[in-house]
């Protein structure tokens, strides 16, 4: 009787020495697993690019409803940064300074240049910056992307879209993009039509074009 009950404890004892070897392996696998799982959250090649501001403008046009007395100029990005992963754009901010704005000569200390900067236009003494921030890259094809932005002007932001053509290199990025908004949208109403009744060939466009041209470099 007594050899029978040891014989059953030496089984009893075997299997669970077999099982808990069976277990051991499965956890360092589950383990692993774990491990990989988190470190493919950090894999790819992300880079942040700085923007040149010597190097980079925006080109601004405006004109009256009929397409006449168009204006056009110059204003400049004070900083930013554009984000790269895996050699495309996905992302970033830049900042404009408003107090860069520029007529088609250059010039900075004239008419048109100082009642763009009023409270009629943007406001600059206020509101001396404004900022595009990136919040969507779509591709359109390996060179053209659909980019969709919050835009931020005299302290109101607003989504908008455009696309943007780039060129990516280890060290830099190129992006040129055309960007047409509707300038009533954040709050620039001299002489729209929506706001102004009887303006006649005075009443102004909505539309204020924008032509970017950014470079960024590591």
């Amino acid at each position: 009787m007594t050899n029978q009950k040891l014989s059953i404890c030496s089984l009893i004892l075997f299997i669970a020495i077999l099982a808990s070897s069976c277990r051991e392996p499965q956890k360092k696998e589950n383990k692993n697993v774990a491990q990989a799982s988190t470190l493919s959250l950090h894999t790819g090649d992300e880079r942040y690019l700085m923007i040149d501001s010597k190097e980079s403008v925006i080109k601004w046009k405006g004109s009256s409803l009929n397409g006449l007395n168009a204006q056009a100029g110059y204003i400049y990005l004070s900083k930013g940064e554009l984000r790269i992963e895996n050699g495309q754009l996905v992302g970033g901010t830049v900042e404009v300074d408003m107090n860069t704005i520029e007529d088609k000569n250059h010039g900075r200390d004239n008419k048109l240049v100082n009642h763009l900067k009023d409270p009629d236009f943007f406001e600059v003494k206020r509101f001396p910056f404004s900022t595009i921030s990136i919040t969507r890259v779509n591709s359109v094809n390996s060179d053209h992307k659909q980019v969709t932005a919050n835009l931020t002007i005299k302290g109101i932001t607003k989504p908008v879209a455009f696309q943007t053509k780039t060129e990516i290199t280890d060290e830099t990025i190129k992006a040129n993009a055309k960007l047409v908004i509707d300038r009533t949208k954040w709050d620039v109403r001299y002489k729209s039509a929506k706001f102004y009744a009887n303006l006649a060939n005075q009443t102004m466009s909505d539309s204020i074009e924008f032509d970017i041209q950014i470079v960024a470099k590591k």
